[in-house]
């Protein structure tokens, strides 16, 4: 008697363990993931009057939930060599010709760079329309955070004691302020978990003030805020943080 009420247990325990086993490949899941990101920016409105394109790296954290909304967290580095009108940046330290004299009377090797940071937190939804399951398609997201952005002055051989410690923070136009993101792309998760990636267009509005007391070319200091904007391609590598492989059932 007791084995059979055993065997009838097991039976009708089957088919709810069955309801409950889902997979990547057939059913939504919560998913967080890690992921590493490189964009290539445009500069639009004041920032382009500062800087070309330049680049972007970092890395984040991303959670999307079993009902295809997603949350989370980034950080980037970015950097470019593109520096619009060096001849003017530097006229108070420089000779009429646009040189800068060194400490042993040479002239001084110069080189001017973008640099930045950013920090976002952001918000979306997934739509499954296209992609090997339930868990890929098209991305929409938004975001607010931080951003920073300057000129790196970079003298080499380090002969020129103007563009040294404090002396050189007073022309690198550093500024920074709040910042919003939105992006729209594709998140491709892998049935087999062998390829996970997503790429999109990203962009950027930042209302920015300097960072400095007082700007070395004027002499005074510059209470303007700068409205500019980043346009930018951007792809990630995700790597799911699945306790098993997706190909395997979970239980719930």
């Amino acid at each position: 008697m007791i084995k059979k009420w055993y065997l009838l247990v097991i039976l009708f325990a089957i088919p709810g363990i069955a309801l409950c086993q889902v997979s990547i490949r057939d059913s939504s899941i919560a998913i967080p993931m890690i992921y590493a990101t490189y964009s290539y920016q445009f500069p639009g409105g004041d920032l382009a009057d500062r800087f070309g394109s330049n680049s972007s790296i970092g890395g984040g954290f991303l959670v999307k939930t079993k009902s295809n909304w997603m949350i989370g967290v980034e950080g980037n580095f970015q950097f470019g060599s593109s520096v619009k009108n060096q001849d003017s940046l530097l006229t108070t330290i420089s000779t009429p010709e646009g040189y800068i004299i060194d400490a042993n009377g040479k002239i001084a090797d110069v080189i001017l760079y973008m640099r930045g940071f950013s920090f976002f937190g952001s918000f979306g939804k997934l739509f499954p329309w296209v992609g090997p399951n339930p868990n890929s398609g098209f991305t929409l997201m938004a975001g607010v955070g931080y951003l920073q952005n300057k000129m790196r002055i970079l003298n080499p051989d380090n002969t020129a004691p103007q563009l040294q410690g404090d002396y050189k923070k007073g022309y690198d136009r550093q500024n920074g302020g709040i910042a919003l993101t939105a992006s729209v792309g594709y998140l491709f998760l892998s049935s087999s978990r062998l390829l996970n990636f997503s790429l999109g267009f990203e962009f950027i509005q930042a209302w920015t003030k300097s960072k400095r007391a007082v700007d070395f070319n004027t002499g005074q200091p510059d209470p303007a805020t700068l409205s500019s904007q980043y346009y930018g391609i951007k792809a990630t590598w995700n790597i799911p943080l699945y306790r098993r492989s997706p190909k395997e059932y979970y239980l719930y």
